[in-house]
């Protein structure tokens, strides 16, 4: 399945981010945790430049915990900052701060020895869906940006205050201009940082039905109380749609709502807390 999404909101995403970062002290990334390499867009540290980055971890609730503490040693060991959270709660609120913080440390001590208290500013970047919005939202308390469980929703900047002296840029998902990794592209779309819109949802789902096939085999047939995958993917999905009862008049298959439903029970944790990347494995 070839996957290509890079559309003109996305080019003039880039240019902005690349205007503003010279008004920015610091950037956080945020990914999704159950595909943390994936999410790595390297354009982003190419804006960053020398400035620190705050790597955050998002959606942490829907992956097991040994798997993101996997993760937290793989950052540390690099010597990348990073946090995990949940994004929808305030438990991780005052360590993401610390956190920010923590990483503009010299710069805060340069402004404190001028008798001046330094206002962080920090640019909030990720590809779409990885919950960018969402996070600051629970970070000031109020709904001040515009969030929605699917690709594309922020098209343009939105400078945020919080109380605690820190002012966050959040911007528009961005992915990068083309993928030359098929397999990274495919988990993202599995993720929903790529838009629903484009995608065949049906060869999609079949993809999805390999990846378990090979990785995760009792989740899903267990969710779907089945004894054993068939030979071909499309096979399985007529299985699930047939358990399910998505039949249409003259008794063939509704592929396109098996699909749909496949896809959904994987992004909400239906089909349990999956990490589709590790440590380790190719970056």
């Amino acid at each position: 399945m070839r996957i290509q999404w890079f559309p003109g909101h996305m080019t003039k995403a880039m240019r902005m981010m690349g205007e503003q970062v010279a008004q920015v002290d610091c950037l956080i990334c945020v990914l999704d945790c159950r595909a943390v390499s994936s999410c790595v867009n390297d354009n982003f540290e190419k804006i960053a430049g020398n400035k620190p980055i705050l790597y955050v971890l998002n959606k942490r609730d829907l992956v097991e915990q040994g798997d993101v503490t996997l993760w937290e040693k793989d950052f540390a060991a690099r010597g990348k900052a990073c946090i995990a959270t949940d994004g929808t709660g305030f438990r991780h609120r005052e360590k993401l701060i610390a956190k920010l913080k923590e990483i503009n440390a010299p710069v805060i001590e340069k402004y404190r020895l001028k008798g001046v208290r330094k206002t962080i500013r920090a640019m909030v970047v990720g590809v779409p869906n990885t919950g960018k919005s969402t996070l600051i939202n629970s970070l000031c308390g109020a709904k001040k940006t515009v969030t929605g469980n699917k690709a594309g929703v922020t098209r343009g900047k939105q400078w945020v205050t919080l109380a605690s002296g820190i002012e966050l840029l959040d911007t528009p998902g961005t992915l990068p201009p083309s993928f030359d990794d098929a397999d990274k592209a495919l988990k993202l779309a599995f993720v929903g940082s790529v838009k629903d819109d484009i995608l065949d949802l049906v060869e999609l789902a079949t993809e999805f039905i390999t990846y378990m096939q090979a990785h995760a085999p009792d989740a899903f047939l267990s969710r779907y109380g089945l004894d054993a995958f068939c030979e071909k993917p499309h096979d399985t999905l007529d299985a699930v749609c047939k358990r399910r009862g998505f039949v249409l008049s003259g008794g063939a298959f509704d592929a396109e709502r098996g699909a749909r439903a496949v896809i959904d029970d994987f992004r909400s944790g239906r089909m349990g807390r999956l990490m589709l990347d590790r440590p380790g494995e190719k970056r």
